[in-house]
């Protein structure tokens, strides 16, 4: 395994360009499945999430070609052939390294009429069932047993269907929309997920052909089409809000001026609001941001919400960011139950934390000290990272294949900006000073 090695006190200087977001592109590749013939999408992200599901469509009986993206670092395109499905199964082998795999329950049910998928896996940030989804699926027609660790689904012809879900679910309103694009009759989704994401995901069905209206807001509705085809030009991944996100926090931790490019101004303004609010000097235009760190932070408190509110997974990102504030925070997290897992690493890094139910109290400190923490899922690994830029003292981050999940070429983006920082297999030293 390999551990990331960080050496704060150095500021930041320079840009930064922003992948494809995986969240969206994970839903998307999929979606390729409903419609019979070759897929182009472009601003792909080079993340372990991406190879698994490519590897899952293969498997299924999609071959995938990729190249490099000419338009962008840091991005690829992929061409996907969903001509020909072999087999209606997501194994638990591939299932088992990414949540997102339960993705191919929809589509492979809309156009096969059976799928076999296997309980999903991914970060152990709480509980994320897929009743959800079963719900959503079995009202437009389907059926499912559940044995051996599998899902077993079958349907005659998919029906539309009006669908409450008990909470807007983000994989469970995607899954629902990409069988009821394909469904006879008209599906009206409520209490929708409305994630940017999911927009994504609804306009490349559109340019697949389907009839949507909603996507965005909490009521989706859908009118069912007797089939799909590959969208006539390529298909272009949206930018990665988390990742534009994370790293606009990287000159709050280290000081400095940054400039965030190819980013989702627009889905971004929640945390650039509350950027302003801590202190930090926030410019942007249609596609770019530019931070710069003048004073020490302001303590600014959050609550994790469903949009437009601010998002649980930049949650972890703030909390670091709130250590070094000059004052008292508290961070409320209502989407997940167990996400504050990164705050006993924070603590070993001299961060002062009192997590009190589903809130976390931080009392910021002059300064973080270097210590080894361990990542435990995608965006605690983010927040140490950065939490190491805050630190004059070596940080060594261990488990980093969470970053992979998430963070296509962050050592490299942070090192091109100024930034201390390497990539080491975990076995090995690596003397104070020496990045």
């Amino acid at each position: 395994m390999d551990k990331i090695v960080v050496e704060g006190g150095q500021p930041l200087s320079g840009r930064i360009p922003i992948s494809g977001a995986k969240n969206a592109a994970l839903p998307i590749l999929v979606s390729t499945l409903l419609a019979p013939g070759e897929h182009r999408l472009t601003n792909i992200p080079r993340l372990a999430d991406i190879s698994s599901t490519l590897s899952l469509l293969g498997r299924i009986g999609c071959p995938s070609l990729t190249e490099a993206d000419h338009e962008r670092s840091y991005s690829q395109t992929a061409r996907i052939n969903s001509s020909r499905i072999s087999y209606s199964e997501a194994p638990y082998d591939l299932v088992r390294k990414m949540r997102a795999s339960v993705l191919v329950l929809g589509p492979l049910l809309a156009r096969e009429g059976q799928a076999k998928v296997s309980l999903p896996g991914g970060c152990a940030i709480g509980v994320r069932p897929i009743d959800q989804h079963l719900k959503g699926l079995e009202a437009l027609g389907c059926k499912f047993e559940l044995s051996g660790g599998y899902i077993h689904g079958r349907v005659d012809s998919l029906k539309g269907a009006e669908i409450q879900l008990d909470m807007p679910t983000v994989t469970g309103t995607e899954n629902i929309l990409m069988a009821s694009v394909l469904a006879d009759g008209i599906t009206t989704i409520h209490n929708a997920a409305a994630e940017p994401e999911v927009v994504n995901l609804a306009d490349h069905l559109i340019a697949m052909g389907a009839r949507i209206k909603g996507a965005g807001t909490s009521v989706i509705e859908v009118d069912g089409v007797p089939g799909l085809r590959p969208a006539r030009q390529p298909f272009a991944i949206m930018s990665d809000r988390i990742e534009a996100g994370t790293y606009a926090l990287a000159p709050a931790m280290a000081g400095g001026e940054v400039r965030i490019e190819h980013a989702p101004v627009k889905e971004l303004m929640v945390l650039l609001n509350l950027m302003k609010e801590a202190g930090l000097e926030v410019s942007h235009g249609e596609d770019w941001v530019e931070v710069k760190k003048t004073q020490p932070l302001k303590p600014v408190s959050v609550t994790t919400e469903p949009p437009p509110g601010f998002p649980t997974d930049m949650q972890a990102q703030w909390m670091a960011a709130m250590t070094i504030a000059a004052g008292q925070s508290v961070l409320t997290e209502t989407i997940f139950e167990n996400r504050f897992m990164h705050v006993p690493e924070l603590i070993r890094m001299g961060a002062q934390i009192e997590v009190n139910g589903r809130s976390a109290i931080v009392n910021g400190v002059q300064h973080l000290s270097g210590a080894t923490v361990m990542a435990t899922d995608l965006r605690a690994s983010a927040s140490l990272v950065l939490a190491g830029l805050a630190s004059a003292s070596q940080t060594q981050v261990l488990r980093v294949y969470h970053l992979d999940r998430g963070y296509d070429g962050l050592v490299d983006k942070l090192r091109n900006v100024g930034a201390r920082i390497g990539r080491f297999a975990d076995y090995l030293d690596v003397p104070e000073g020496s990045l």
